[in-house]
This record gives structure tokens, C-alpha cells and sequence, in this order.
């Protein structure tokens, strides 16, 4: 197989160029050339948001081309039009983020999209210039041979937004722990890995369409996670589960304060942590334990000196040290 990755230097376009050499693909990437490319890959340079910025992509044919872009359709969907003829499939990371707000508790491939997306707009919000992406791909590619993978939450080694490595950095510390609940909090996500072989074996199977891509419903637990966190990490820390109630009247906020943990009961749970992945599963998806995701993300951590890499595009998760020892000191009083 000769695979194309718009990216491929960092997280899921990593992943995905690691498990394409390991099953022996011939592998090309193309970035900006700002971090190096994996041994093994030919690489080409360019800046797709440039004035003649795919001149690197005017030749070559490929099986595949994987796409993990998150701002501006428009990139998407010169890359595809350039590409179209010369490439027999386009598989487009998107995000379930494309869902119509807000999606119910068991959400399908067919539940409503966000309306007003263009494919060849400029930038706007993260869930129309996801939309817009698959529809730039659909509209160059056409709907038989272009894959639209809705990710969910994303973790795993070379993580770049800052959720797993901020909680494995905070119970590494130890001391007491803000642990949000309840313990039992049913999550639903993917390791990087897991989805990489699943886009790999949808090049393979010659599939179309969109895939909600995460682990089943209920696949690990808050509880699961922390505690998995503590037990990769060695660390003493004591997890003091606190209600959520008790989380929200603090003003903190789910998700980036506390990465990972949405309230239950919420919408914003519904959407992130239940939705239907049987398509996907039909289709071959298998998602490892949460304990080989943790430790093997903390195992990558202290192999690049404990720090991850940030996207400058996204936020810093992770919750303030004098917030949280308040909340504790008040739970315990």
C-alpha cells in the first residue's frame, strides 16, 4: 500500500504513519517540515495555508491519503480537488463534534450535523470546520471512496492537548487529589493506536462514509482512569472523589479544568462519552485496556523528560493548585 499523511508528525498523524510502516506501506508525509518525520517515510515540504503552498503534492499517485486537518476547510479541500484522480480512497479525521447540538445519548452516524458549513470556507468554529472538511472530501472524492472518521476524545503516547499527560503529571506528584465523580463515570474515547489500525484496515477494506470512532459505551471508568494513572505512575497519591455538584459550585470547569470528566447526566456527557460505535466495531475496531493506554503514555512521557508538546491552537488543560487544594481543604472541613 502506498499511503499518503497530510501531517504525520504529530499525534493521530503519527500513530497513523507508525502503523502504516509496521504493516510494511510505503509511506509519504507532507508538513511544514517543523518536526521531523518518522524514519522510514519520504517526506515533502509544504504549507498547504500558503500561495502555491501543495506544489510538492503536483505528482505522485497513492492507495490512501489520511487527512487530520482542524482549522479552515478551505486546506481540505484544495488538498482533495489536487489530489482527486491520484488517489483511490480519502480518509478525513473529523471529530463527533460535527453533531448537531446537542446529540442524544446513543447518537448514530445519521443523528443531525451542524448546519451553515462550507467546504471551501476559511476558518470559523471547530465544529463547522470539521463539517466542512468532510464535506471538501465528499465533494472532491465523492461519498463511495472518502472516510469520515468522528472521533471522539483522543488519548495515548505523543498526546498534544494536554489531557492525559496533565492527569498522569498531577498524581505523579502525589497528595491528595481532586478526583472527580462519581468513580463509576462511564467514559467513552480511543487510543491514538487503536485508531490508526482502524483507519489502516478501513484503506484495506476499501470502506466509505462516516464512523463514529471511540470505544464502546462505558469501556473504562473515571475511576478506572485515575486509578490506572496511580498505578503506572507508582505514585501515593490519594484520590479524594468528590461529587460533581460540589465541582460545579466551585467554578470549574469540566472537561479543560478537570480534562476527561464531564458531569453526568449532561448533555455534554451524552455527547461525549455514549454515543453508538457499532459501525465501527462492525468494521473492526478493537480498543485496548485503559491500563496499557495510561502506562504507555506515561512510559512516552518520562522518555521526553516529563514535559508533552502542546498545540498552540488549544487551550492548557489542567486545574489551578490553589482551586484545588480550596475545594479539598472544604471537603475535608
Amino acid at each position: 500500500m502506498r499511503l499518503l499523511v497530510l501531517g504525520g508528525t504529530e499525534f493521530a498523524g503519527r500513530a497513523v504513519v507508525e502503523a502504516a510502516l509496521g504493516r510494511g506501506w510505503e509511506v509519504t508525509v507532507f508538513n511544514r517540515g517543523r518536526h521531523p518525520s518518522a524514519p522510514g517515510t519520504r517526506s515533502l515540504t509544504g504549507d498547504r495555508t500558503a500561495p502555491g503552498g501543495l506544489d510538492a503534492l503536483a505528482e505522485g499517485d497513492w492507495d490512501a491519503v489520511v487527512d487530520t486537518w482542524s482549522a479552515a476547510p478551505r486546506a481540505v479541500h484544495e488538498a482533495a480537488r489536487l489530489l482527486r484522480g491520484r488517489a483511490r480512497r480519502y480518509v478525513y479525521v473529523s471529530s463527533c463534534s460535527v453533531y448537531a447540538w446537542a446529540p442524544p445519548a446513543g447518537y448514530a452516524e445519521d443523528a443531525p450535523v451542524v448546519e451553515d458549513a462550507e467546504p471551501d470556507a476559511g476558518q470559523s468554529d471547530y465544529a463547522r470546520d470539521k463539517r466542512g472538511g468532510e464535506l471538501a472530501v465528499v465533494d472532491a472524492f465523492g461519498a463511495e471512496t472518502s472516510v469520515l472518521v468522528r472521533a471522539g476524545l483522543i488519548l495515548g503516547p505523543y498526546e498534544n492537548v494536554g489531557r492525559l499527560p496533565w492527569w498522569l503529571t498531577r498524581i505523579a506528584a502525589g497528595g491528595p487529589v481532586l478526583a472527580p465523580g462519581p468513580r463509576h463515570l462511564p467514559l467513552q474515547y480511543v487510543d491514538v493506536r487503536d485508531l490508526a489500525e482502524w483507519i489502516l484496515g478501513a484503506v484495506e477494506r476499501e470502506l466509505s462514509g462516516p464512523y463514529n470512532l471511540m470505544s464502546p459505551q462505558g469501556h473504562t471508568t473515571m475511576g478506572e482512569l485515575l486509578e490506572a494513572c496511580a498505578r503506572a505512575t507508582g505514585s501515593d497519591a490519594e484520590l479524594r472523589w468528590t461529587a460533581p455538584e460540589v465541582i460545579l459550585d466551585a467554578g470549574i470547569e469540566p472537561w479543560t479544568e478537570l480534562p476527561v470528566w464531564v458531569p453526568p447526566g449532561t448533555d455534554l456527557h451524552d455527547a461525549l462519552h455514549a454515543a453508538d460505535v457499532s459501525r465501527a466495531v462492525a468494521a473492526g475496531l478493537s480498543c485496548r485496556p485503559v491500563e496499557e493506554t495510561v502506562a504507555d503514555t506515561w512510559g512516552w512521557l518520562r522518555s521526553i523528560g516529563g514535559t508533552a508538546p502542546q498545540r498552540p491552537d488549544r487551550p492548557r488543560k489542567g486545574l489551578d493548585p490553589e482551586v484545588e487544594a480550596k475545594v479539598l481543604a472544604a471537603g475535608s472541613g
